[in-house]
Order: C-alpha cells, then structure tokens, then sequence
C-alpha cells in the first residue's frame, strides 16, 4: 500500500511571497485597462507596447521613482500620473502604478505627520515667522486658532513637496539595487544549476 507523501509545507518566505504576489495582481492595472480608461483615450494606444510593461534593469528603477513622485506629489488621480509620466521615461507602466499606493487612506495619517514634521523642519517656523509669534500671542482665540491651522497647513504641504522630491531619488537607488541584486541571485543558481548537471553528465561517463 502505496502512501501518497503530504503536500509540502509553505515556509514564511514562500507564504510572503505569495501574499505579495497576489496583492500586485489585484493592484496593477492590465494594459487593457489602462488602454479602455476615459481618462488616457488620447494616448490609450501606446499603453499596449510591450515596452513599457517589460521588467528591465532601467525600466523598474523609472517606474519606482515615478510611482512614488505622483504619490507624493498630488492627492488624487495617482495612477493616472504616474502612467502619463512613465510613456516618455520608458518606464515601467503597471509599477509605476503599484507603487502610488504607499499613498492610500489607510497609510494618509502616517504621512500627514510625517510631512508636517519635515515641512516644520524645513521652514523653521518659530525662528523665520516672529511676526506670526506675535500675533499668536496677542491675538484672539479665533486668530490663533487661524494661525496655527495656517502653519500646519503650510508645513504639510512643504512636507510633501519635499517628499515628492526626495523619495523617487531614494526609490530609484534602492530598486535599482535590488534589481541588480535579484538578477546576480538568478545567475548565481543558474550556473549552480549547469554545474550540476555538468557533473553528472561526468560522472555518468
């Protein structure tokens, strides 16, 4: 009686990697989608060359850093960016697309502080702004209060613009390291792989 081996077990590596495979194809658009959609009918076609949906050393460094300045850079219609953006950058379209959504709902608190905190830190408010101060000081309740929105409002928006502009550059490199790092790994087990089977094609002999 023959007994049939259980299926192997997924480690947690392969089970993050299934995850994340599956959350990339729920999350990036088809070339047809992209080519149906009302808003990109004037360049709809050019959506459909293979080009920009290849996984290239050049193209997927492009496609991070682009996802990530429109992500940054407006609050609505980031797909649609980053997918303008990307047909003369040759870059890659559907991560491009993925990585807007580091922007989402769920993650807006986080980045809101975030950029309010680097936007205080860039424009210095306490130290450029006495006139300010002082008005916070001597003015009403409603004055403050106008004020203080005025400040945070301003220091968000710097936070975020420098986001826009910082980001991508960090994406970019990064990308482009694991890029490179994925492909030397892949090259790595395929002559692991040739070497074996060249052993034992000798030691067959």
């Amino acid at each position: 009686m023959s007994m049939t081996p259980p299926p192997p077990k997924k480690t947690i590596a392969g089970r993050s990697r299934a995850w994340a495979q599956e959350v990339i194809r729920k999350n990036t658009p088809t070339r047809e989608e992209m080519a149906e959609n009302k808003y990109l009918a004037p360049i709809a076609h050019r959506f459909l060359s293979p080009e920009l949906w290849r996984f290239t050393r050049r193209s997927v460094p492009r496609g991070v850093a682009l996802g990530l300045f429109a992500a940054f850079i407006i609050p609505i219609g980031q797909i649609f960016l980053s997918a303008f953006l990307a047909l003369p950058m040759r870059a890659n379209v559907p991560l491009a697309a993925l990585v807007t959504f580091v922007t989402n709902p769920f993650t807006l608190p986080f980045w809101l502080v975030i950029a309010n905190r680097i936007g205080e830190f860039a424009l210095r408010w306490d130290a450029t702004a006495p006139a300010i101060a002082t008005a916070k000081v001597s003015g009403s309740g409603t004055w403050a209060f106008l004020v203080d929105a005025y400040q945070v409002a301003g220091a968000t928006v710097v936070g975020y613009l420098v986001l826009s502009a910082v980001t991508p550059v960090v994406g970019w490199l990064v990308s482009g390291w694991v890029w490179r790092a994925v492909v030397s790994r892949k090259r790595a087990r395929r002559l692991k792989a040739m070497e074996a089977r060249l052993d034992q094609r000798l030691g067959a002999q």
